[in-house]
């Protein structure tokens, strides 16, 4: 047991470096682009980089030395790649996200200080569904919410802006995998009709259905309908498999049509969205509402198969290309081979995040981990999809490449908890092992 725990960890470590080598290879490189000098300072940023990251790993020997040992290192490349396009493209936001890096990965620590068994926080969900809600609404209040690029998702304490509804999510995945553990059983037995469909009984899907009910206008009134789009996936995916029905998913599919029909019927910008998507290059979109979806199609197609080279492009002429076009920046530079190797790096956090709930013992642990890998996968999928017109647009962010403090720290936290269900899991699994070996 001793020795996996060392071998897991010094594999961690050993990826840890080998994320921060290419991640100060490419800040080099970027500076060899722009001003054709190595930059001066990258000396101090491989200490920055290299002191954040093994104080992470040295707490995740310490607090959870049986943890998945790939999810940290993926998230440091993905954190590194999207820095240093970030510095590329606009030197002040970079330096503030290099502070929401290290804050970050302070709340990752935390997190799993303060999160010792995750199933500890399955008594707490009621209290995270009003964590939850009361993040959701805080846009809406007056004084502190207010409005930016047509989204009322932001808030403002002081001189600190921040998106809640980033850290809403995490708190309702906790409180639906809690609820869905309780409820499980009944929700997947049919005593209800609604014309020829069964439903469970009113009574046990009814708090269900009003958190996720809620929860969605709220986020429709704040006109943040890619958010909106993923928080019902994740609700869908979690109660999926809590049920194991497809019944569910069927009926989901047909939500979501009245959905987006209603959506587009009723909301200008929606309809605004599905036209660029369909025809970006018509003369009424393409210089105005169409013209960062078609500047990021030629950002790409210029970048071809190995990309023009770090430092050698023109993302810039992308607007907003440090948050919702950023994987634009990195087709045209790295190419096709770069943005594959970046949609690889998700599919691998996918993948950990499914076999850390394939492997949990406990229902609770099962369903946080599913419903919080549906949050990392689901959002990736569709800001990618969104810049290369596979759908359209939604506006939310690449998580750990886009600039955001709001979504760093979150989508840290989230990773502290899917390494907590995995250490937790993986211990138990370990420790009956060792039983079995001595009973032999």
């Amino acid at each position: 047991m001793t020795q996996l725990r060392t071998l897991r960890r010094r594999v961690e470590l050993g990826l840890i470096v080998l994320a921060t080598i290419v991640t100060v290879c490419m800040y080099a490189l970027a500076g060899l682009g722009r001003t054709a000098s190595i930059p001066a300072d990258i000396g101090p940023f491989l200490g920055l980089v290299l002191a954040l990251l093994v104080s992470a790993h040295l707490v995740m020997r310490r607090v959870a030395p049986d943890a998945d040992g790939l999810l940290l290192p993926l998230a440091a490349l993905l954190n590194g790649i999207g820095y240093v396009f970030i510095v590329r493209l606009d030197e002040d936001l970079a330096a503030y996200q290099a502070m929401w890096t290290a804050v970050g990965i302070g709340a990752f620590i935390a997190t799993l200080v303060v999160v010792r068994r995750p199933r500890d926080l399955q008594r707490y969900r009621y209290t995270f569904l009003l964590i939850g809600l009361v993040l959701l609404v805080a846009p809406l209040l007056p004084v502190i919410g207010f409005e930016r690029l047509g989204a009322k998702i932001w808030v403002q304490i002081g001189s600190v802006t921040f998106q809640p509804g980033e850290f809403a999510k995490v708190a309702l995945a906790v409180f639906f995998a809690g609820y869905l553990v309780d409820r499980r059983e009944l929700l997947a037995v049919s005593t209800f009709w609604i014309g020829p469909i069964m439903l469970p009984d009113p009574k046990h899907a009814g708090p269900l259905l009003a958190a996720w009910g809620v929860s969605l206008m709220i986020m429709v009134a704040q006109q943040d309908l890619g958010s909106s789009l993923l928080f019902f996936t994740m609700f869908l995916v979690m109660l999926w498999v809590a049920t194991e029905r497809t019944s569910y998913v069927v009926l989901g599919a047909g939500l979501f049509a009245v959905g987006a029909w209603l959506s587009y019927m009723q909301f200008s910008h929606v309809r605004d969205r599905v036209a660029i998507w369909l025809d970006p290059f018509a003369p009424e979109l393409i210089r105005n509402e169409a013209y960062q979806i078609v500047q990021a199609a030629y950002a790409l197609a210029f970048g071809g198969l190995t990309g023009t080279g770090l430092g050698l492009g023109n993302p810039d002429r992308v607007p907003v290309v440090t948050t919702d076009f950023i994987f634009a920046a990195i087709g045209e530079e790295l190419g096709l081979v770069g943005a594959t190797a970046v949609i690889v790096t998700y599919l691998l956090m996918v993948g950990s995040g499914l076999r850390i709930a394939m492997q949990a013992d406990g229902a609770f642990e099962k369903l946080l981990a599913v419903g919080l890998t549906t949050l990392i996968g689901f959002q990736a999928f569709l800001i990618i999809a969104g810049v290369i017109r596979l759908l359209p647009l939604t506006g939310i962010t690449l998580p750990f490449v886009s600039y955001g403090g709001s979504s760093l720290v979150a989508n840290y936290v989230l990773l502290a908890l899917l390494l907590r269900v995995s250490d937790d899991s993986t211990a138990r699994q370990l420790r009956r092992l060792e039983r079995e070996a001595v009973a032999a």
